[in-house]
């Protein structure tokens, strides 16, 4: 049916796409028409920082930044759903156009830039949605707020959310916030953990449950700085780490449509980039904490490879783009069946 309908979609621009389609699935779960056309995964739990996951597959940050579709985007079988990145205060993001299909390549760049509501405005949603799932919130800073202060952005985001959120996402690595990924270096991420890991002792006293904290990390680290962030998650006992977000290369990209434009790229060009991290980051970490594995899944064996490398749990955004809802089935389906 996703064949179908791409057509019409990819005849738009492609953040009116992005809208279009979450209203129309959102229309068509109210109608209760959505679970007609999908076909869920088989149950195949997973026990990942303390939660009990229905199947291994996840929806990426950044599909539902305000969290206003939660409900549709788990009845496409989803075992979590992971929205955000959201700020403390309503941003705007960049100027439009900010997001580009590269079609040649099942690609995308984006320089969205943490367009949101604010957290407040998150918030609320969650409660509106009465979700019982597994669900992720991704927060990061606001674009005027000093990267010395960053951690401010953190804590607040962190706070507000904790009640909510089945997990908390720090993102320190969005390539489309000026210096946030100046937060992955040594001194910053030492500072920043040991603030966000105290603040989470703090918030599980107050509400009486422990909330994990996994931090995102970009595709674009060499050997060393893989090492030194794998050894600060050690040592700040952080819960786990999401690898990867999108990448500043254009490798693979080179002379097509629109492939010059700034952003994050992402899709089938990050794939092998995102599995070497994870790759390394298993061995770096050696089962200290767990990885989900994100970055160009379009088929079911890409999502298996993630996990043959050393993810827990994987993730995606981009593939649903270009192969729709039946790869999530496809996904946990290959999983399952090496498992």
């Amino acid at each position: 049916m996703f064949q179908l309908l791409r057509p019409a979609l990819f005849a738009l621009d492609p953040e009116t796409a992005h809208h279009a389609t979450l209203r129309a699935l959102n229309t068509a779960h109210c109608l209760g028409t959505l679970c007609l056309v999908i076909k869920r995964p088989e149950h195949d739990p997973r026990t990942v920082m303390g939660i009990t996951f229905p199947n291994p597959v996840g929806l990426a940050a950044g599909l539902d930044k305000n969290g206003a579709y939660i409900n549709a985007l788990a009845a496409l079988g989803f075992g979590f759903i992971e929205i955000g990145t959201v700020t403390p205060r309503a941003q705007p993001g960049n100027p439009k156009p900010r997001m580009f299909r590269l079609q040649q390549a099942q690609a995308i760049i984006n320089r969205m830039g943490f367009n949101n509501d604010g957290v407040d405005a998150l918030v609320e949603n969650v409660k509106r949605a009465n979700f019982k799932g597994i669900l992720g919130i991704n927060i990061g800073k606001n674009a005027d707020t000093p990267i010395e202060k960053a951690a401010d952005d953190y804590l607040i985001g962190l706070r507000k959310v904790y009640a909510h959120a089945s997990y908390v996402a720090i993102n320190i690595s969005s390539p489309n916030t000026k210096n946030l990924r100046q937060l992955q270096g040594g001194d910053e991420l030492d500072a920043l953990l040991g603030q966000l890991k105290a603040e989470q002792e703090k918030l599980a006293q107050q509400h009486g449950k422990y909330v994990p904290l996994a931090v995102k990390i970009a595709p674009d680290l060499d050997s060393d700085q893989i090492r030194n962030i794998a050894a600060l998650l050690i040592k700040h006992h952080i819960d786990g780490v999401i690898a990867t977000n999108t990448t500043l290369s254009r490798e693979g990209v080179e002379g097509l449509p629109h492939g010059n434009e700034t952003g994050g790229l992402s899709g089938a060009p990050v794939r092998e980039k995102s599995t070497a991290v994870i790759r390394q980051l298993a061995a770096e970490l050696n089962g200290a904490l767990p990885i989900i594995g994100v970055g160009g899944i379009l088929k079911g064996e890409h999502a298996l490879e993630k996990m043959q490398a050393g993810a827990a749990l994987v993730q995606m955004y981009s593939g649903m783009v270009y192969r729709g809802w039946d790869l999530i089935q496809e996904s946990a389906e290959a999983i399952r069946r090496a498992h």
